[in-house]
């Protein structure tokens, strides 16, 4: 082997990549979620057939979306609720850290073991930072597949960390049984310039940072949030958002929204919600990946490919009408059927 060249891991094979993940062996773990994260077309049959014979032990997690405002400490408070989860309730936690990619040269820092240091090293923790690739809602483009290789591998709790607000949150909605939204003291602006659609998804408001001389606007932003909540719309489980305050770093109030997790399960559960929520996301998905392999296919046509170009600049310099253009290249798609 030339100096300096390292020699590539050889594969596992389907066997050893699944009966490492049943049993819950961590570094298994993070090399199916590579399988399955990778691009590389020749990697897809292997990875869609671990994920298959996983599947059948999926299903058994809580699955908790976390987002927040930029500053607001979310690195710092799910490093806090799952120390809690591991130390305090003896409990297999997954972080599902996503970090914003370079909408330049596709990069990311993927620095959430650093920023959750004393969790990564938790036995009963598992953090795979993923880059979002662009995705929209900021989850990564296998997190969906990443979660249930987790449920496979015994971890009762998934957490998943989104790019944080601004961007299509219903995609962390459509993955998950609890949305949860942090913000920090202080409601003013942040509460005039809130997405209503973002509120619509929450079924907990946790307002971090309420420590020392910031416990007062805490509260002050707890009450406003809670009447901004009354003014929306049942949610469609019927599940009333709570409003609390927290300080992450801390360790205060931490135990409080994970019992507030637990209570919305249970709802969910003795409802008979749970299943169905969770086969309605599960169509959901089945959708999105039809609508982006259709996509992919279309635009790696040879012939839509070499139309495209062209059609855009007509486009753009306004001498081709966007509804004309599709018309085009999709009558390019078809007459080389």
């Amino acid at each position: 082997m030339a100096p300096g060249k390292r020699s590539r891991r050889p594969r596992l094979s389907r066997e050893e990549y699944v009966n490492g993940v049943l049993r819950g062996d961590r570094t298994v773990l993070a090399q199916a979620i590579t399988l399955i994260e990778s691009l590389r077309p020749e990697d897809s049959p292997m990875a869609q057939e671990i994920l298959e014979a996983c599947l059948p032990h999926t299903g058994n997690s809580i699955r908790v979306g976390i987002t927040g405002v930029p500053g607001v400490g979310k690195s710092t408070f799910i490093e806090a609720l799952g120390t809690h989860l591991t130390k305090e309730r003896g409990e297999k936690t997954a972080v599902l850290a996503v970090d914003p990619s370079s909408q330049v040269s596709g990069g990311s820092i993927l620095g959430d073991k650093t920023r959750m240091e004393g969790l990564a090293n938790d036995p009963l923790a598992f953090i795979r930072p993923s880059a979002s690739g662009g995705s929209l809602g900021g989850v990564a483009r296998r997190t969906r597949e990443t979660l249930l290789l987790c449920e496979a591998a015994g971890y009762q709790n998934v957490l998943v960390e989104t790019v944080g607000v601004g961007q299509s949150e219903t995609v962390v909605r459509a993955m998950v049984d609890f949305f949860l939204l942090l913000m920090l003291p202080g409601a003013g602006d942040e509460l005039q310039g809130m997405k209503r659609g973002i509120m619509e998804l929450t079924d907990l408001i946790a307002i971090n940072k309420a420590d020392g001389d910031d416990r007062i606007k805490a509260q002050v932003a707890r009450r406003e949030y809670e009447n901004a909540l009354h003014l929306l719309p049942a949610s469609p489980t019927g599940w009333s958002p709570r409003v609390v305050t927290c300080s992450a770093q801390a360790r205060e109030g931490i135990s409080e929204v994970w019992t507030i997790v637990l209570e919305h399960n249970l709802w969910l559960r003795q409802h008979g919600l749970l299943e169905a929520v969770r086969r309605e996301q599960v169509r959901r998905w089945m959708d999105e990946m039809i609508r982006n392999e259709l996509l992919r296919r279309f635009r790696s046509h040879p012939l839509v490919r070499e139309r495209w170009p062209d059609i855009e600049r007509e486009v753009v310099e306004g001498r081709l009408s966007s509804f004309r253009a599709v018309e085009q290249l999709l009558d390019s798609y078809y007459k080389a059927k």
